[in-house]
């Protein structure tokens, strides 16, 4: 800040130094379901939430991982707990909320990341098993998750919903052998914009990210398969997990707090080589 004084007769600008605000955490004090934590995006998420300052619920198939994360966590003065489980059924979403509630009183927010790619064949070929698995991994869970979450979110006055989702499916993102991937995330954001519109006058907002390749086990161990996919997007790399963990906490954040039915692109351009 400049400021300008008389100095024997003279203006002279003087410079003065503008007090720094501490630095504000983003999710203080809020209660969070992680969902897909134990490994990729959802561990990346439950680190840095969790270093925002919010409780967090974490839920996976894998106890293991889920237990180790949840120390760390811990160790590093946040809060976590966890509940293993599988997002397909119906009872899980419930135990996910109630302990979130029994143990930091209530839920302000989740993040439904949990998701498979499947088989990738074409449809004519590809298993039934394997439609209704990628369906209920990545639809059904989502609105077991819902139903359990939004009335205690509710019950808390108001709350912000995340859903991962992804650009294959969405718009002119479809890809070779992932019909059924495809089918469960463009239901999944025609579910997230029928919950954001039921609940928008309720102070409740639903919003899903829209990921690009990231460097997580689901994209395997092959540099040459990292490379050709990092080469599909316009800036020539795959995102890292914290990456995207970073657009959800914004869509959870009070910054978001005029955003709700949206489709947020974490994509590395994907969107714009594809219309």
């Amino acid at each position: 800040m400049i400021r300008v004084e008389r100095v024997h007769g003279h203006a002279v600008g003087l410079l003065y130094a503008i007090p720094r605000k501490a630095k504000t955490m983003e999710l203080k004090d809020k209660t969070v379901i992680i969902t897909g934590a134990s490994s990729g995006i959802g561990a990346a998420a439950a680190l840095l939430f969790a270093q925002e300052g919010a409780n967090v619920v974490l839920g996976a198939r894998r106890q293991a991982e889920l237990e180790t994360l949840t120390g760390q966590i811990n160790q590093s003065n946040g809060n976590a707990v966890f509940l293993a489980g599988d997002v397909t059924h119906e009872s899980y979403a419930a135990d996910l909320v109630k302990l979130a509630e029994m143990r930091f009183g209530g839920l302000d927010g989740a993040f439904n990341n949990a998701g498979m790619v499947g088989d990738m064949s074409p449809v004519a070929i590809m298993e039934s098993s394997n439609w209704e698995t990628v369906l209920a991994t990545n639809l059904t869970s989502a609105f077991y998750a819902a139903k359990a979450q939004i009335p205690a979110l509710l019950r808390r006055g108001a709350g912000s919903v995340v859903f991962t989702s992804s650009f294959v499916g969405h718009d002119n993102g479809g890809m070779p052998g992932m019909g059924a991937y495809a089918a469960a995330k463009s239901g999944l954001n025609g579910l997230v914009q029928s919950l954001a519109a039921d609940h928008a006058p309720e102070g409740l907002r639903v919003n899903a990210i829209l990921p690009g390749g990231t460097m997580t086990a689901m994209a395997g161990d092959d540099p040459d398969t990292h490379a050709f996919i990092a080469g599909l997007h316009p800036v020539k790399r795959m995102a890292q997990p914290e990456e995207i963990a970073q657009a959800a906490m914004f869509l959870l954040s009070d910054r978001a707090g005029f955003i709700t039915g949206a489709q947020m692109s974490v994509d590395g351009g994907m969107a714009v080589r594809l219309m």
